[in-house]
C-alpha cells in the first residue's frame, strides 16, 4: 500500500499539471491549482524545503495572474466598446457553454466555454447596437425599423467588440502561461535544486 506522503506527493504533481492545462483552457484556474499543487506538496514534506514564505510569493503571483486575466479581458472588450453587462454576460455564456459540452472531455469544455462567451457578447453587443440606432433613427426621424447599413453596422460594432475581448483573452492567457511557468520555476528551485 502507498504511504501517505507518497499519494499526497502524486496529488500534488497531479494539481500542477493540471495548474499549467489550465492556464491554457479558460474553465480551469491555472496558476490557483499549481499554487494548491506547490502546498500539498509542501505539506507532504512537511514544509521543510517548501515553506510559508515561498508559498506566500507563490500566492502573490496567483493573484497577480488572476487580476491580470480580469483586468485584461475586461478592459480591452470595453477599450472595443463593449457595455459591461456585455462582458457579464460573456462570462456567464462562457460557463454555460463549459457546462453543456463538458460531456466531451477536456477539448469539450473548453470548446464549449470559448464558443459560449463569444457568442454572448456578439450577440449582447448587436442588441445593443440595434437598440442605440433604432432609437437614434426614431430621433431624427419619427421612424422605427432598422435599415440594411444599420444592421451592417450593428454586426460590426458587434464583432469589434468580441475581436477586442478576444484579443484581451488571449494576452491574459498568455500572462497566466508566464506567470504558471515561474511558479513551477520557483517550486522545482525550492524543492530540488
Amino acid at each position: 500500500m502507498f504511504e501517505l506522503s507518497t499519494l499526497l506527493f502524486l496529488a500534488a504533481y497531479l494539481l500542477m499539471f493540471l495548474g499549467i492545462v489550465g492556464a491554457l483552457v479558460p474553465v480551469l484556474p491555472g496558476p490557483l491549482l499549481i499554487w494548491l499543487g506547490v502546498f500539498v506538496w509542501a505539506w507532504a514534506d512537511n514544509f521543510l524545503r517548501i515553506g510559508w514564505p515561498t508559498l506566500l510569493i507563490l500566492a502573490v503571483l496567483t493573484i497577480v495572474s488572476w487580476a491580470a486575466d480580469l483586468g485584461l479581458s475586461f478592459l480591452s472588450s470595453r477599450r472595443s466598446g463593449a457595455a459591461w453587462r456585455s462582458v457579464a454576460l460573456s462570462i456567464v455564456g462562457g460557463l454555460v457553454g463549459a457546462i453543456l459540452l463538458s460531456s466531451v472531455p477536456v477539448i469539450g469544455t473548453f470548446i464549449g466555454a470559448v464558443v459560449g462567451s463569444i457568442s454572448a457578447l456578439w450577440l449582447m453587443e448587436y442588441r445593443r447596437a440595434q437598440t442605440s440606432s433604432q432609437q437614434s433613427v426614431a430621433q431624427t426621424t419619427g421612424v422605427t425599423g432598422q435599415s440594411e447599413s444599420n444592421a451592417q453596422r450593428n454586426k460590426a460594432a458587434a464583432t469589434r467588440a468580441v475581436k477586442g475581448y478576444v484579443g484581451g483573452f488571449l494576452m491574459a492567457m498568455a500572462v497566466e502561461f508566464v506567470i504558471s511557468i515561474m511558479m513551477l520555476s520557483i517550486f522545482a528551485w525550492q524543492a530540488f535544486l
